[in-house]
């Protein structure tokens, strides 16, 4: 890529989607509800950015500072990007609650009163009281640190109640404590007597805040103050080289390591007692280097997404429908084996995925399963399936990736689970993370092998498949099949070489081929744009930061491709040379529903080819992963997924601007008919299943389609 055409910092780039989060939450047509949930999901975010940006780039710092090679490609010097960080940060802190102050102030009109431990009446005082002694007090372990020679272990996912006790009002005799907030045990909301249509909320830490005399009692103290904080910590997990040891057990020590992870990230109460502050600060071994975020009374706003269902109103999701093929009370096996089935979750039900391996299960005729996993439903039906298959008597394989960040623990349990009921777990290959979400099962009948599953955009998970956008084919194509079947043998052997994942000519395969693919397609848009024959790219993912297919995108809009993209998350390129013929027009929507999938589409000189992935267009995703990229070969799945993407291209409610300013400027509809494009997704697919006239309002969007033909 040449080095005068610029790109925004990942990093940088992924605060401003977290910003676009933070506008869900200040948008005063999204429901209250939600809006209270896009706090939690912006403050979740924010966290984990924490953990592994945050830390990954302090680490560089390290390595970099011992006069060695870094291995990351950066548009800046990571001490850059962390001063970077921080400034967007604080601004997003204030923003964050501004935000938080108004939706108090909506919930006291909804007759929802957030009450502090200052505020109580007496019945409330009374129940607060009780509600400490009967729930919380067996759970709190106070801790008087001053007379602790060693700092106590501070939990990374925590929050803690400093404590600052004094007698009279003389700063010489004071002492200071630290309490652990029990939210597991207690929850984070305690539902307080109220009047009449009235509803009152306290938090755990003010239901301790409002017991500190009794639980303090002892001491003869008589004055008490009390403010949050919190630690972030780096949350990489070191897998060492000993080939003496397996997997697992580097995952398990590494998971013991991350509990014990440098501390990256404090957060505290800005009104903090100033000599607690500096006593932590000390305690902790932090330095002014670190990153120290004030914030107010209220942290971990990661457990808002679980917000007490307090609400006048229902919910107004709409619920997922049976795609229209699946819903006449057919086997879904025997629809799939005659046609490839594309569901779009969470419109259409995820149930049909369940249900393939269900009735494989129990088919007398089936063999074998093979599949992988990623991110698993804590209460896995997918689970239960293969271990039905197993009991009977069918031969079944999972890849379970032990390495899903954040996951691993989970996927520990479920080996364990696995493997005891007869499942043959393989937990990934050397260097290389198993990303592709793929399932075949094999039927044997007559002599006769058939073949039929899935090659899927999201996770084999039923709970986040009614949030995540996502596509997920069902097929039986043979040429699918077989290139499925070849990553399996590579994933079963990985130490014969990936022969197996070259061999693949259906399927784009990751780290082999797709990176390959994608440039030769781009190309190929750009020799046809060149010799003035129409050329168009339309590319949707979750992140786009990969600098060799940047540049390659940089090129074709020289060349006069017109390239449309649809970004979730992090968006590196910045169009800003003058020399584009048409500049490319590129959108993140943010909305009810997180927008998973990965589609790319290609004129191919009328010939569009169409591809569904588990891969974003990232370096880690492309050079460091096992993915898979399928084409969709069935012409009336891919109108229908050029429709969903025209759909999305004309959204003017909840679409955001994609450029170099990161300003996250709303598409504007001006007097244009509103276009919020989850909702008109669901009611095409809808009208799709109902058989009514088809609805095409958007399929001829940018000349997508020509005389109603893809």
């Amino acid at each position: 890529m040449p080095l005068q055409q610029k790109i925004t910092p990942r990093d940088i780039s992924w605060l401003a989607f977290n910003a676009r989060v933070l506008q869900e939450a200040n948008d005063p047509t999204v429901p209250l509800r939600e809006r209270i949930k896009f706090l939690g999901i912006h403050s979740n975010n924010q966290d984990e950015f924490f953990r592994v940006r945050v830390a990954t780039l302090k680490r560089m710092l390290l390595v970099m500072g011992k006069g060695e090679k870094h291995a990351m490609h950066l548009e800046n010097s990571p001490q850059l990007i962390l001063d970077g960080i921080q400034k967007i940060v604080l601004q997003q802190q204030n923003e964050f609650a501004r935000i938080w102050e108004n939706i108090v102030d909506d919930l006291k009109k909804e007759k929802i009163f957030f009450l502090n431990e200052n505020q109580l009446n007496e019945t409330q005082s009374r129940y607060v009281e009780k509600f400490y002694d009967e729930e919380v007090s067996s759970s709190l372990i106070p801790l008087m640190i001053e007379s602790i020679p060693e700092m106590p272990y501070l939990r990374d996912k925590s929050i803690y109640l400093g404590v600052v006790m004094r007698k009279g009002n003389s700063a010489y005799n004071q002492k200071y404590a630290l309490i652990e907030i029990p939210v597991k045990s207690s929850g984070r909301f305690v539902l307080l007597p109220s009047a009449a249509k009235e509803t009152a909320i306290i938090l755990l830490e003010d239901v301790i805040r409002f017991n500190l005399p009794h639980i303090f009692s002892y001491f003869g103290y008589d004055h008490y103050s009390a403010h949050i904080f919190k630690v972030t910590k780096d949350a990489e997990i070191d897998i060492d080289n000993d080939i003496a040891t397996s997997l697992v057990q580097k995952i398990e020590k590494g998971l013991k390591k991350r509990r014990e992870g440098k501390p990256v990230r404090f957060v505290y109460d800005k009104d903090m007692d100033a000599g607690l502050l500096e006593y932590l600060i000390r305690r902790l071994n932090l330095s002014r280097k670190d990153n120290f975020i004030p914030g107010g009374r209220i942290h971990n706003f990661r457990h808002f997404m679980d917000f007490p269902e307090v609400f006048k109103q229902p919910q107004s999701r709409k619920a997922p429908f049976l795609h229209q093929d699946l819903d006449d009370g057919e086997r879904v096996t025997d629809v799939v084996m005659q046609k490839d089935v594309l569901l779009s979750t969470p419109y259409h039900a995820f149930t049909p995925v369940i249900d393939l391996l269900r009735e494989s299960a129990i088919d007398p005729d089936v063999v074998s399963i093979k599949i992988t996993a990623y991110r698993l439903a804590s209460n896995s039906k997918i689970i239960n399936a293969l271990i039905n298959a197993v009991r009977n008597g069918k031969q079944v394989l999972v890849m379970l990736e032990l390495r899903a960040r954040f996951d691993e623990e989970a996927n520990l349990e479920w080996k364990e689970v696995l493997e005891q009921e007869g499942v043959k777990v393989i937990t990934g290959v050397p260097n290389l993370k198993v990303h592709a979400k793929l399932c075949v099962i094999k039927k044997r009948i007559g002599g006769k092998t058939m073949q039929y599953g899935f090659v899927s955009t999201g996770n084999l998970n039923e709970k986040t498949a009614k949030l995540y956008g996502d596509h997920c084919l069902l097929t039986s194509d043979r040429l699918i099949m077989a290139d499925t079947n070849r990553i399996f043998d590579y994933l079963e052997r990985p130490l014969l070489g990936m022969a197996k994942l070259r061999a693949c000519k259906t399927l784009l395969v990751c780290p082999v081929s797709q990176r390959k693919a994608w440039q030769e397609l781009i190309n190929f848009e750009i020799q046809q744009a060149k010799t003035r024959k129409k050329a168009f790219i339309i590319c949707k993912t979750n992140s786009l930061s990969d600098e060799l297919l940047i540049g390659q995108l940089y090129k074709a809009a020289e060349a006069g491709v017109e390239i449309k993209l649809i970004v979730r998350g992090i968006y590196c390129p910045i169009f800003d040379f003058k020399k584009l013929k048409v500049k490319p027009y590129a959108i993140s929507i943010v909305d009810e529903y997180l927008e998973h999938a990965r589609v790319m589409v290609f004129y191919a000189g009328g010939k569009l080819k169409t591809y569904i992935s588990s891969a974003d267009w990232m370096v880690r995703n492309l050079d460091h992963r096992v993915e898979a990229a399928c084409p969709i070969k069935n012409e009336a799945i891919k109108t229908e997924l050029l429709d969903i993407l025209g759909i999305q291209l004309a959204d003017n409610v909840k679409a955001r601007k994609l450029d170099g300013a990161l300003k996250n400027e709303y598409i504007s509809h001006n007097n244009a008919e509103p276009i919020k494009s989850q909702v008109e997704i669901y009611n095409y697919l809808l009208q799709k299943k109902m058989q009514s006239p088809m609805h095409e309002r958007f399929v001829n969007y940018q000349g997508l389609k020509k005389n109603g033909k893809a």
